[in-house]
């Protein structure tokens, strides 16, 4: 795409408001995950003092407080690609695009505590690959529709 017809791009859709929502939902579904891990350590820390026990936040092999973190960590590790990702597609690419892919990212993560289940095992289950490889499958379009439209 060349610069004139990316300035034509960027000037015909001033405000791309499917991208936007996209962002803003993910980010409420990071946040909310935040509170997950927020309330399961509260509540952790409640159980504990009942038994007489010392809750350690860091060190405890809680399965409950583990699954709470798997998810609000999953979420993180990934968000600086697909945020980079979803707006240079955006950019480069188009809205339509990013917005599909994007909200399709979106419900990867939100199902992903869902899949993996209140409490952690010593294995993760099977189901969780599920929100895996499709998030994977996101970020892999966007990538190869991106170099698509650089190399073009």
């Amino acid at each position: 795409m060349s610069s004139s017809s990316l300035a034509l791009n960027l000037e015909a859709q001033a405000i791309p408001t499917g991208p936007v929502l996209v962002t803003l939902v993910y980010f409420a579904v990071y946040y909310a995950l935040h509170l997950h891990v927020l309330r399961t350590k509260r509540l952790l820390r409640t159980e504990y003092r009942a038994r007489d026990e010392e809750f350690d936040r860091y060190f405890s092999q809680d399965r409950r407080m583990l699954a709470a973190d798997r998810s609000m960590l999953n979420m993180l590790e990934h968000m600086p690609p697909f945020m980079c990702l979803l707006w240079l597609n955006v950019a480069f690419v188009g809205s339509f695009g990013a917005t599909v892919a994007g909200s399709a990212y979106v419900v990867t993560r939100a199902t992903y505590p869902f899949l993996l289940g209140a409490r952690m095992g010593t294995r993760l289950p099977g189901r969780l690959l599920v929100a895996t490889y499709a998030g994977y499958g996101v970020l892999l379009y966007l990538a190869a529709a991106l170099c698509i439209e650089i190399l073009r």
